[in-house]
């Protein structure tokens, strides 16, 4: 590698083993002897129910691993899951069957299989799986990624494709993604030969795109900013960690204990209280906004609050935090993870050097310095 190459640190995000967590409840003095014999008084349960069933099902299910009571499939899943479903998909099949504790769960590993699900039969898998994090954190399921399908769910889908996903809209902001890509350039380039954290330069380079966008400023400077990409964190790691409840209710109590919705309360409320001040600002400034014709999507929700005419359909101010918190977390994290694995992939195969603008240029007619140069490290 080049003596010129830049030391970037990424620090890919890990899912918190179902393994780790019984090991650290096992190896508890106060809780170990409890913990034991709850799974044995569990175990026993099981067994004595699977020996006195009176019926059993010949539903043709897709093929699966054998399970462990009670936790199912659980202990496969390892510390990197991804990792681990590639594994056993290898061995049973595109499609397969897991128990995660007692929620029966498709895996599916096939562009054809991955189809069928998504397209041919989307109303058959349309809902979400119902969680006490995601209730906590998203608002009762009022966000557009976990709302029920129903009207609820198409009119607020109509309201964000209008308003913030139209082709339209995409080619107005088109600046904005210029701007703030060659930002994060200038920004790689200003540190010299020093490390340079890429994992916190990426969450805010897609934070501040997203914001702009959807909301007319940038939330990467200042307290707030940093507020915000800690929230963001937080919500994530905490929305994507395991909580032991939802999987086997019968140690739902096991998550309160660990502190865990403890900290899902506290998260939820620092949001709440991030998003309000959002809303406010953007209440106290809106007519000057609508005068200057610079109405963000915020402002948008704000006059369907407070005109249910404008759409035919009423929504309240839970329902606008919950939109705008999926469009914060989501638009950022999904970006930010794809550029940071990218970014990964590249360091640790420097083989890659050849993925350059050259190969970029093929799927654009832009000027090369418009482009993210994602795939360029060596050059910068």
């Amino acid at each position: 590698m080049p003596a010129s190459v830049k030391k970037m640190v990424t620090q890919p995000s890990k899912m918190p083993a179902f393994s780790q967590i019984i090991e650290q409840l096992v190896s508890s003095p106060l809780l170990k002897p409890f913990v034991l014999s709850l799974i044995i008084l569990a175990s026993t349960i099981f067994l004595i129910k699977r020996l006195f069933a009176t019926s059993v099902s010949h539903k043709k299910l897709p093929p699966s691993p054998s399970k462990v009571p009670i936790i199912g499939h659980l202990h496969k899943l390892g510390r990197y899951p991804h990792l681990s479903l590639q594994k056993l998909s290898q061995k049973y099949g595109p499609i397969m069957l897991l128990r995660l504790g007692s929620v029966p769960t498709l895996v599916v590993s096939s562009a054809e299989a991955a189809q069928e699900i998504m397209k041919t039969h989307d109303l058959a898998f349309a809902d979400r799986p119902r969680s006490k994090i995601n209730e906590k954190m998203l608002y009762n399921y009022k966000d557009l990624a976990t709302a029920p399908y129903g009207e609820y769910w198409r009119q607020m889908k109509s309201i964000c494709v209008v308003q913030l996903l139209s082709n339209k809209r995409v080619y107005d902001t088109r600046k904005v993604r210029e701007n703030e890509t060659a930002l994060l350039v200038k920004k790689i380039a200003e540190t010299s030969n020093s490390v340079v954290d890429l994992s916190d330069l990426l969450m805010a380079y897609t934070n501040d795109i997203i914001s702009l966008s959807a909301f007319g400023r940038r939330f990467s400077e200042g307290e707030s900013g940093w507020q915000l990409r800690r929230l963001m964190k937080d919500m994530i790691s905490l929305l994507g960690g395991f909580d032991v409840g939802t999987y086997i209710p019968q140690l739902a109590w096991l998550s309160t204990v660990m502190g865990f919705y403890t900290k899902v309360d506290a998260v939820a409320k620092e949001v709440d209280e991030f998003l309000e001040k959002l809303i406010d600002e953007h209440i106290h400034t809106s007519k000057r906004a609508k005068a200057e014709g610079s109405e963000d999507f915020v402002d948008v929700l704000l006059e369907i609050y407070n005109d249910k005419s404008i759409t035919g359909f009423s929504i309240d101010r839970e329902s606008i935090k919950a939109i705008v918190l999926d469009i914060l977390a989501a638009g950022t994290d999904t970006t930010f993870t794809v550029l940071e694995w990218a970014m990964t992939e590249l360091l640790r195969h420097p083989q890659g050097e050849h993925l350059d603008m050259t190969e970029t240029t093929g799927f654009t007619n832009h000027k090369k310095e418009h482009l993210l140069a994602v795939a360029t490290p060596y050059s910068i």
